[in-house]
């Protein structure tokens, strides 16, 4: 559905951003989880706003190494928060939770022949958790969604108004 909204060569319209927009809030992370986060102070055992904003950092580097599109990066960071947003977890465990929320935005986005095996996931984040420990990790998350992984990000908006604006732009000339 998204694709239909955001592919290439689709003319934008307020009826595309009007699809998006109910679709995103089907899909939105829980403003009381993301409170939660924002508000803790870091004393270890809770999550933190800077605590994400590493996670992220190290999604992006992943996203980096392994070449993959900005959208598999963005729907990893939207798995993260809606995920954050409806468990509590330690801080220990985030860099597990992310390379699950990053492996499933991979297999979700990416074709198969480019979808890293898990094993190399972990050696490669240089994390200490087993390729069981991720595959178990992965199921809490994919059930915590209700298995609805794609969902709209930040960037399938910026794209469908910058080509709008591209599109006026370009009508100018």
């Amino acid at each position: 559905m998204i694709d239909k909204v955001t592919g290439a060569g689709v003319q934008p319209s307020a009826a595309q951003l009007k699809t998006l927009i109910d679709l995103e809030s089907r899909f939105q992370p829980k403003l009381s989880g993301l409170r939660l986060i924002e508000c803790a102070q870091d004393n270890g055992l809770r999550m933190t706003a800077k605590l994400r904003e590493l996670e992220v950092k190290d999604l992006l580097s992943l996203s980096r190494f392994f070449g993959f599109s900005s959208e598999t990066f963005s729907l990893a960071v939207s798995l993260l928060d809606r995920f954050l947003s409806v468990m509590k977890i330690q801080p220990k465990h985030l860099s597990c939770v992310g390379l699950c929320c990053f492996y499933i935005a991979v297999k979700s986005s990416e074709e198969e022949k480019n979808v890293p095996l898990a094993n190399d996931l972990i050696r490669i984040s240089q994390n200490r958790f087993t390729v069981s420990d991720m595959m178990r990790m992965e199921k809490i998350i994919m059930e915590k969604l209700y298995w609805k992984v794609k969902a709209p990000t930040a960037l399938h908006f910026l794209r469908l108004i910058h080509s709008h604006i591209q599109e006026q732009l370009d009508s100018e000339r």
